[in-house]
């Protein structure tokens, strides 16, 4: 017989008692859960919010050892020895070679032994510690040209280069009083051939932001000299592929004494510099060959040689419709046409370089240089700015790019483009909540956007002392970096799937949003988190956005990589909302001084 739950029936007035507790207790309960969500972690990690059920899913066991040492500069697919493999014609040996699935590290790239978190921007665009890029070779070799010095346990950057021993800011000076860059028309810039940077860092006071690169060479740590200094670059070099940024990208292009052959190859090297300048954009050259009759002694070249080698560079400037507007001193300063109306006409009777034919000039990774030019929007007048004049910075930022305006990017609309400025604007506001050090200026200077789309994310930090490198991802439906262009930012396409041509711990604060999800089945989900780990600074942020299934997962990865991580609700509250949000950060570690040589081995 089944056991009576009461011995006697309960009286009414005792029912009403008891449902009147439960709701009671019901109503406690929920309210409790309400302030829970509300004090949503404003100290720099929490435990989950238990408002949020994270589903486990059996994953085979993961352990990421430390690698060793030796591997602590590991740039993947700018490895040295890997590259002896590859031609050397045109230096395509320098050129971005990863390696194939089966050479993937499985493993923690190490920080230097006693590594120490970089000085906080303004004061490290002039120092950083000597321990976390530990190379002397270019205090030595450049010693005269001011580039940098050694000074006990930090390195100082004066702001020298081999053609502005005086300093970045007197020759930014100089190349001011040639053409305007204090009025805004100027805002996006690249360096080839950067050195330590020092260009783009004295340019950042001015408003310009510069894309700095350089390849891996004999000149050791010079993009991670420029990154330890809070500035943006990259691994890079003009030699059989596109550059990776689209058309009409940048306000101005600069070259000092980059050593780059300018008027070989039929030119090409000077034609992708004019792919990624605007209609109306600058070319400037200082060093090699110009002014040349001052400085032949000294450059150790012969007249006839230097004198050749302007004329071949002038001619090929001039096939490009190129407008020379100024040689003074060791400058010398080029500008594209506005439209390419006349340049048209011209064609008709020189043909060479020709124009190209159908191709999509946005289209840079892994595409190979073409020796032909790129067209321009078309134009009814000379005097028309092709594809519309652009606003002044900071006006830019927010303004309706052009690309939007002239229906360039399918689906994007003028109303997409202030619902997503509005949506990260609000988007900002929350990640203050849940990681309280991006209220803190200084604590972060380099971010990076794995999914940037049309850079709100960059536009709504505009304010902050940081930078962004803005990526699209080469799988995704819609090219949109050119609009991040338009807007007055920086940024890059790469294949998530690879590594990126970057140093280990060049970022310190990495965003991620709907990136796993991208690459689902494309690749390995712990490839992408180690590749994430590995230029990631100790004691760098995380977020990623994801639906809570792939959190769980990225979480479980994200524990072996000794990250601290919590999962958080979206910005709008709701514990029903599949979108959640991580919020992780990479633990302080570095390798010990006796590490061993083998790789996986241990480490702090």
């Amino acid at each position: 017989m089944a056991p009576k739950l009461f011995s006697k029936p309960i009286s009414p007035r005792r029912r009403i008692y008891v449902i009147a507790l439960l709701l009671f207790l019901c109503i406690f309960s929920y309210l409790l859960g309400l302030r829970h969500q509300a004090s949503t972690p404003t100290a720099l990690l929490r435990t989950t919010p238990q408002n949020i059920t994270v589903p486990t899913t059996p994953t085979k066991p993961l352990f990421f050892p430390a690698c060793g040492v030796e591997y602590s500069e590991y740039t993947p697919c700018e490895d040295t020895q890997r590259s002896l493999k590859f031609d050397r014609d045109r230096l395509i040996y320098r050129e971005r070679h990863c390696p194939e699935k089966e050479e993937v590290l499985k493993c923690r790239i190490p920080p230097p032994p006693g590594y120490r978190n970089p000085f906080s921007w303004p004061v490290s665009r002039d120092l950083a510690w000597y321990v976390n890029v530990p190379h002397k070779d270019l205090t030595v070799e450049k010693a005269v040209q001011n580039w940098i010095r050694y000074e006990g346990e930090t390195f100082r950057f004066p702001g020298g280069g081999t053609m502005f021993p005086n300093g970045a800011d007197a020759y930014i000076d100089n190349i001011g009083k040639l053409i305007s860059l204090k009025d805004g028309s100027i805002r996006t810039a690249i360096d080839t051939g950067c050195g330590v940077g020092s260009w783009g860092a004295y340019l950042l006071s001015r408003g310009i932001l510069t894309m700095s690169f350089a390849p891996r060479d004999t000149h050791e740590a010079q993009v991670q000299f420029a990154l330890e200094r809070g500035v943006p670059a990259l691994i890079g070099i003009l030699a059989s592929k596109r550059l990776p940024y689209p058309s009409s990208a940048f306000d101005m292009a600069h070259c000092s004494r980059c050593l780059i052959p300018w008027p070989q190859y039929d030119g090409i090297y000077l034609i992708e510099v004019d792919r990624v300048l605007r209609p109306g954009g600058y070319w400037i050259l200082s060093g090699p060959p110009i002014n040349w009759k001052k400085h032949w002694k000294g450059w150790e070249r012969t007249k006839e040689d230097l004198n050749s080698e302007q004329v071949s560079i002038e001619k090929v400037a001039k096939s490009l419709c190129w407008t020379k507007i100024v040689e003074e001193g060791d400058l010398a300063i080029w500008q594209k046409p506005i439209n390419h109306l006349n340049c048209k006409a011209n064609r008709k009777i020189n043909k060479n370089p020709p124009f190209c034919n159908a191709q999509d000039p946005d289209k840079a990774w892994y595409t190979d240089m073409e020796a032909c030019l790129t067209h321009l929007p078309e134009v009814s007048s000379s005097e028309e700015i092709a594809g519309g004049k652009l606003p002044k910075w900071p006006e830019r930022l927010n303004a309706i790019p052009q690309r939007i305006s002239r229906g360039n990017v399918k689906g994007v609309t003028e109303q997409t483009f202030i619902h997503d400025s509005q949506l990260w604007n609000k988007r900002l506001s929350y990640y203050r909540t849940i990681n309280n050090r991006l209220s803190q200026p200084g604590r972060y200077r380099n971010f990076l956007d794995m999914n940037a789309f049309l850079g709100g994310f960059a536009a709504a930090l505009v304010h902050d002392p940081v930078w962004v490198m803005n990526v699209v991802p080469v799988d995704v439906k819609l090219n949109t970096l050119g609009v991040v262009y338009d807007r007055g930012l920086i940024g890059t396409y790469q294949d998530w799937c690879e590594a990126m041509s970057t140093y280990p711990r060049t970022y310190d604060f990495i965003h991620a949003d709907s990136v796993f999800s991208l690459y689902e089945n494309r690749c390995e989900m712990e490839d992408i988190l180690l590749e994430m780990d590995r230029i990631l600074r100790p004691e760098g942020s995380v977020i990623v956005r994801e639906n809570v299934e792939m959190l769980a997962k990225i979480k479980t990865i994200a524990d072996k990589l000794n990250w601290s991580s919590e999962i958080v609700n979206h910005e709008d509250g709701s514990s029903h909302q599949n979108e959640k949000i991580l919020f992780a950060v990479k633990n302080y570690w570095t390798a010990p001084p006796e590490i061993s040589d083998q790789r996986g081995s241990t480490a702090t």
